[in-house]
Order: C-alpha cells, then structure tokens, then sequence
C-alpha cells in the first residue's frame, strides 16, 4: 500500500485530548446535527446553552456547513448526504478545539465529484489554525495543501521533508517512482 501522509504544521502535544479525529467515511452519531457537534463538549461536562450554541454555529462555519444546515440543526444527522455527513464529522471535532486534527482520506467518497471539492474546503480554511495530519493517496491533494510530506511504502517511511522538495527533487528511488507514475 502506498500512502502520502502530509503534516502541515508540528505542534507538541501535551494530552491525547489535543486530538481530533475524522475518519474515511462519515460517522455521524444517530442524533441531531446539533447534538452531534456538541457531543464531545457535553461529555467533558459543558451544558450552557449559549456555549454549545456558539461552538454549533462556529464548527459548523468552520466545516463549511453552515449555511447547508442553520435552519436544520435539530434535524438527524443521518439524513444528510454523504458529503454534509462528513462536514459535520468535521465540526464535531472542531467543538473541541484540538490542536491536532487526524484524517484518514476524508475526500474519499463514493462520488467525488460531488463532494469532495465542498469537503476539502474546511482544510484549506483549517490549515493555518490547526495541525493537520492527512493520510491521502492523492498527488495532487499532497502538493496542493501540506506543508510538509511522508511518503510511506508497505508501513516503512521512505522520505519526509518539505512538500516542494519531495515533489520537486525526491531523495529516495522509490519516491520518484511513486511521483512519476511508474508505480501506485
């Protein structure tokens, strides 16, 4: 398997808190829009109305969702389509304000072109407040976004350096190979 993990930030980490998750396919919780966002802050016992109500509104923004859904937050989350699913996986994590946001191939759905442009938004807006790490197959997705790239062939890291460098002077055979098409 190959895979392109971009970081795009480094930031330390002090607690596993610190880190969000949002994974390949959308996961929203069977509950309202609204309660799916708010979930992480009500399990770390936040229960004013105004907080919750001012997290919903600024993930949603945040997530590019927003607007889709500002008359529906009391509406299940299982009724959206996949990508709003994914978005609003997106704002739940954002509620928490991690410092680190996890994504496993989260442009990857069943009619990309479709969503994945509206998917990918949020990360180009979230790049300059957040560390993302982002698992992608995707050349084109690596170059655009990341700062910085890890390039992985069967679980061994191959290469990790500046995006720039690594597509525009590749260090390692296998790196080039990947970059060039001759394999993957």
């Amino acid at each position: 398997m190959v895979t392109m993990s971009i970081v795009l930030e480094q930031t330390p980490l002090s607690s596993v808190k610190e880190i969000g998750m949002v994974f390949q396919q959308p996961n929203p919780f069977p509950m309202s829009i609204y309660e799916n966002v708010v979930y992480g802050l009500r399990i770390n016992g936040i229960k004013d109305k105004a907080v919750l109500d001012k997290a919903v509104e600024e993930s949603l923004k945040g997530a590019s969702i927003w607007e889709e859904v500002k008359d529906r937050l009391h509406d299940s989350a299982l009724g959206l389509s996949g990508g709003q699913q994914q978005r609003v996986c997106i704002a739940r994590v954002l509620a928490t304000s991690p410092k680190v946001i996890l994504l496993d191939e989260p442009t990857s759905c069943p009619r990309p072109s479709l969503s994945a442009g509206k998917i990918r938004k949020p990360y180009y807006n979230l790049k300059d407040q957040y560390t993302l790490l982002l698992v992608t197959r995707s050349m084109q997705q690596a170059s655009r976004i990341s700062q910085r790239t890890a390039f992985f062939l069967d679980g061994e890291l191959i290469e990790y350096s500046s995006t720039k460098d690594m597509f525009l002077n590749p260090q390692h055979k296998e790196t080039e190979d990947y970059i060039t098409g001759k394999f993957g």
